[in-house]
């Protein structure tokens, strides 16, 4: 989907429902062959992995196609929307690598939004209306059995259209007014009961500043923005289905162009949220630190983690285009991540639960610089070199005093090679005179095996990584787990989601050994700590001390 490599020729694959209903439209020379997307959030709050599905079905289908993809800001709500909101929304779709042809805001629509209303009330097919919220909840009713007309259905013409300017003109308080579609009160689909479609608010807006009073409901302002604009397919999720044919009343009796919404499946990923009510809760009550944590599910976050673009692109991909809801594999998502990381991310050396190590036969004072591959996986990568001392640091699992069968690290008497470096062999422990834990371990090294040039011709099984005590900075990892124990928290009616809270999502390792060269990182920059995991430099990291995220693991049990 990326903007660099956009797709100009259909794949060769079997087509999604959305790609055969395209076709169709194309060849029945529909709208000229001409195909328009676009995406549409409300800018208050930020976007999530939801929408990340989002923009990679309306871009993607844009670029497949050799169309048009719009970004709309739906910005008819001003108490909750924020120029924030805006430019993280601006940043984030970016980054996912779409680019959009045309920048558009529902605000921008005001003007012609409120004519269209004006033509509906001349037309006898939208009313003022002075109920209460409470009385028109009554008035609407439930599906099984009719709703019940409001009082106010039957004003005149004339007297809508002066109620509608009064609104517009700011002489009504809030909610004292809305103004109603005149739909079907008998129809089983709620939302063509007499649809709101204004009401008043005295707020200040973002971008309109005090302009206007009464704002568009998003059933009335969605469905005439995509006219305007020209759209010709509205692709989105599938809990706008029952939406679909209110969105296809105004436009009908409105007499403009005639946009087609379809809907797809959302995104639903185990162990995730999307609920931005639901996120902002995990903000404000402090159960994470913001909303770029990198545990979120936000788009802000999955970066701050270190989650490439890319995999998370493939991941919606590979989440494919259903017509029915269904819960995607976390492992999916860790899987697309991780098949770009092992492409793409430098290795380094980290050593995260130091145990040290005196090499007793090294010349005291000598440093030797060892060459290690910056990516086995790129062949253009080159490589660098990294101090070897003395001293160094190894994992503290991967030593043990009376080890099992079948362990190929380090134990007394044996021997394992440190990676792009020498074959050594454990000969003596010293520990805690009080505690008796193993707290330094003096070993030898083969002169003749060092990597690359061993003539020693021993054979050892196992490989350590390691970092040179004297040259090795310390740093800060961040060792996140999924936000929650459940992989579907919100899926319990007698439960709160909140209960489901991982309380080990996050575990701080404050004085991590890493080689000298990750002192220069940059935040953003990918690691893959050899035999730990994938890592991020996170903004947090200073001169003095980096601090990285771990983004995922080395690999797991999931296949695709």
């Amino acid at each position: 989907m990326s903007a660099d490599n956009p797709v100009t020729e259909k794949e060769e694959r079997s087509l999604n429902f959305i790609e055969q209903i395209i076709e169709e439209d194309i060849a029945n020379g529909k709208h000229a062959g001409r195909i328009h997307t676009r995406f549409p959030p409300e800018p208050n709050g930020y976007l999530h992995i939801g929408h990340a599905k989002a923009i990679t079905v309306n871009y993607g289908i844009a670029q497949r196609y050799q169309g048009q993809f719009n970004l709309r800001f739906d910005d008819t709500n001003p108490v909750t929307e924020e120029v924030e909101y805006v430019d993280s929304i601006r940043a984030d779709v970016r980054w996912l690598g779409a680019e959009w042809d045309n920048e558009c805001f529902a605000s921008d629509y005001f003007p012609q939004l409120y004519d269209f209303a004006v033509e509906l009330i001349k037309k006898g097919l939208a009313y003022v209306d002075d109920s209460t919220k409470e009385e028109i909840e009554a008035q609407k009713g439930n599906p099984a059995a009719p709703g019940t007309a409001s009082p106010y259905r039957q004003r005149s013409i004339a007297e809508n259209l002066d109620l509608f300017e009064r609104m517009k003109n700011g002489e009504f308080p809030d909610g004292a007014r809305v103004l109603r579609a005149k739909g079907d009160m008998s129809s089983s689909n709620m939302h063509l009961r007499d649809s709101i479609m204004y009401r008043i608010k005295h707020a200040h807006h973002h971008r309109t500043g005090d302009q206007w009073c009464i704002y568009p409901m998003y059933d009335f302002a969605h469905g005439q923005s995509d006219s305007i604009e020209g759209i010709t397919h509205s692709l989105c999720s599938l809990e706008f289905i029952h939406h679909r044919p209110l969105y296809e009343w105004y436009i009908e009796n409105l007499g403009i162009f005639p946009s087609r919404q379809i809907e797809f499946a959302r995104m639903n990923v185990a162990y995730l949220i999307t609920s931005k009510r639901k996120l902002l809760k995990l903000v404000t009550e402090g159960h994470v630190t913001g909303w770029d944590d990198p545990r979120m599910p936000t788009i802000s976050g999955m970066r701050r983690r270190g989650y490439p673009a890319k995999g998370i692109i493939n991941f919606c991909e590979r989440a494919g285009v259903a017509k029915r809801d269904n819960t995607i594999e976390y492992g999916l998502l860790e899987f697309s991540v991780r098949e770009i990381l092992n492409q793409t991310a430098i290795r380094a050396m980290a050593v995260l639960d130091p145990l040290k190590v005196v090499i007793t036969n090294y010349p005291e004072g000598q440093v030797e610089h060892m060459e290690i591959e910056n990516n086995p996986e790129d062949p253009n990568s080159g490589t660098r070199t990294i101090p070897f001392s003395r001293e160094i640091y190894i994992e503290q699992e991967d030593f043990m005093e009376e080890p099992p069968k079948k362990f190929f690290r380090l134990a007394p008497g044996a021997m394992v090679r440190l990676k792009s470096g020498y074959i050594i062999q454990c000969d003596a422990v010293r520990k805690d005179p009080d505690t008796w834990e193993v707290i330094e371990l003096h070993c030898s090294y083969f002169p003749e095996s060092r990597s690359g040039s061993d003539t020693s011709g021993l054979k050892a099984k196992g490989v350590l990584h390691w970092v040179s005590a004297a040259q090795a900075i310390d740093g800060e990892v961040r060792m996140y787990d999924k936000l929650f124990t459940d992989p579907e928290p919100t899926n319990h009616e007698d439960r709160d989601y909140l209960e489901f809270v991982n309380p080990d999502s996050l575990k701080v390792i404050p004085n991590a050994k890493l080689e000298p060269s990750l002192a220069k990182v940059k935040a953003g920059d990918s690691f893959q700590f050899l035999r730990m995991g994938y890592f991020c430099a996170d903004q947090d990291s200073t001169t003095e001390k980096p601090v990285f995220n771990l983004t995922v693991g080395l690999k797991d049990g999931y296949k695709p």
